[in-house]
């Protein structure tokens, strides 16, 4: 196998491997600039891959939404390349001991709704809502949350006309992510714009609870799974945000209550959460749980645990 693409994105290590192929660590060989490449089997006549480059290229230059460079077939693989970014939101809850702050939640949350915004916006709903397609930035822009993964985006209504998707519903369970898909994702219900929202909301309350009534549930196959998922999140849904700010309960009955051709009030919920921050006495300065210290501070502790010794 050939490990340049496009003739200048040359393959380095394997970095990540997700449900649309394996990303890869690249090299831009003229400029020494490093991207992600994303890789599939050129085996199947529908290409995730082909189906997410396009996304990408009716999203990209959008806020938080990642530059697509090259895409195309090599050899017995679909190729896309992409702008290489920060550690994703599961990777800093995993590093801040499972657990983010009223203020982290609360500034990720006003970037998160801005982003499904965009991406309604333009006519897509994201249908696999989760902390693992939420990246942020690098450099000035590492306070930027940045989202990816499109591999299951779909159009829910029509960019000329602005129809709708009909309704439907199979026997089927949903697309997405189990812990976090929507009540009518599990149902095989049509996603819309409520279904990304309800993730949103699930995701959320795991940032602050550390973790879900449902989250070690599995079935012996992967349809048991997401009903035995199913029944625990319609049980929960009492007491799922019992002892949080009530302004989490309020977005995630507003969420649940939306019918499947509602535009959600974007504006109205990152207000929501802005009124949250004031009475708390929260300012949204882009400082986050897991961001470093200033650099005299990180020196003087350093050199406090080499006195220690």
């Amino acid at each position: 196998m050939d490990f340049m693409f496009g003739g200048k994105y040359r393959l380095e290590e394997e970095i990540a491997i997700g449900g649309c192929g394996t990303v890869f660590l690249g090299v831009h060989t003229v400029a020494g600039k490093e991207v992600a490449i994303k890789l599939e089997p050129a085996i199947a006549r529908n290409s995730p891959l082909k189906q997410e480059s396009k996304v990408y290229k009716t999203l990209m230059g959008g806020p938080g939404v990642p530059w697509i460079m090259w895409s195309g077939k090599h050899g017995d693989y679909n190729v896309m390349v992409i702008d290489l970014l920060g550690p994703s939101l599961e990777d800093l809850f995993k590093m801040c001991n499972r657990h983010f702050t009223v203020k982290t939640v609360l500034q990720l949350a006003d970037q998160l709704l801005s982003r499904l915004e965009f991406i309604h916006s333009r006519d897509f709903v994201h249908r696999d809502v989760k902390p693992a397609n939420f990246v942020m930035g690098t450099d000035r822009a590492e306070h930027l949350v940045n989202v990816i993964d499109f591999g299951l985006a779909k159009k829910f209504r029509d960019s000329k006309t602005s129809a709708h998707i009909p309704y439907r519903q199979d026997d089927h369970h949903g697309v997405g992510t189990s812990l976090f898909a929507s009540i009518n994702a599990h149902r095989g219900i049509e996603c819309s714009r409520r279904d990304d929202l309800e993730s949103l909301a699930y995701m959320l309350i795991y940032f602050l609870r550390g973790t879900l009534p449902w989250r070690k549930i599995k079935g012996a196959t992967v349809a048991e799974t997401w009903d035995a998922i199913r029944d625990k999140k319609l049980e929960a849904l009492s007491v799922l945000t019992v002892g949080l700010p009530v302004e989490f309960e309020i977005f995630f009955n507003y969420a649940r209550g939306l019918e499947f051709e509602d535009l959600p009030d974007y504006v109205g919920l990152r207000d929501l959460f802005k009124g949250l921050a004031k009475k708390m006495k929260i300012e949204y300065d882009e400082v986050y749980d897991w961001t470093l210290p200033p650099r005299r501070t990180t020196k003087r502790f350093c050199e406090a645990c080499n006195a220690r010794r």
